[in-house]
């Protein structure tokens, strides 16, 4: 009588059709034998702070930007509060990504604050106010005018049609 035995046989992942390998936020690439980069081939991490990836090869204070909700003077606020200096993002150790993380949790950003400023337009479409109807007609709200600009919110012109003139009327 013939036992089987089952024998784990490591492969590859890139053998393994795309929908069984596992999402990661890094990518590794193996390294040539002739002057490869670093020990171990390529290897591309994205720091992910408040639910957004932030880029690895741009300065603190600038990658913080690509968070909705945190502009110029609130990434220097937070690198202030921190006391750290503005380096580049790959160069931050893991203690200094966790309290990077916690210091930008403190803030409404992201989908709360998309959600907190939906909310506030629909309360004021519902009371109806003025800018709540400027809002719901899609006209700017805070006072423009309307005559030759504003081509974002109205959309493309309609065409008129134009008048004809008296001397073809009296053909």
């Amino acid at each position: 009588m013939a036992t089987l035995s089952m024998v784990s046989v490591p492969v590859a992942t890139s053998s393994l059709p795309l929908s069984t390998r596992s999402r990661n936020s890094s990518l590794s690439f193996p390294a040539s034998k002739k002057g490869g980069i670093g020990h171990g081939g390529l290897r591309i991490e994205c720091i992910r702070i408040g639910g957004v990836e932030i880029p690895n090869h741009k300065r603190v204070e600038y990658s913080l930007q690509y968070i909705h909700g945190i502009g110029r003077s609130r990434s220097r606020q937070i690198l202030l509060d921190l006391n750290f200096d503005n380096k580049v993002t790959k160069d931050l150790s893991e203690e200094e990504v966790i309290t990077l993380r916690k210091e930008v949790s403190k803030y409404m950003i992201e989908g709360d604050l998309k959600r907190f400023n939906r909310v506030a337009i629909e309360r004021l479409k519902e009371i109806r106010c003025y800018r709540g109807i400027r809002h719901k007609l899609g006209l700017p709200v805070r006072g423009q005018r309307t005559k030759n600009n504003c081509r974002t919110l109205k959309g493309k012109r309609a065409s008129v049609a134009k008048k004809k003139s008296p001397s073809s009327q009296e053909e």
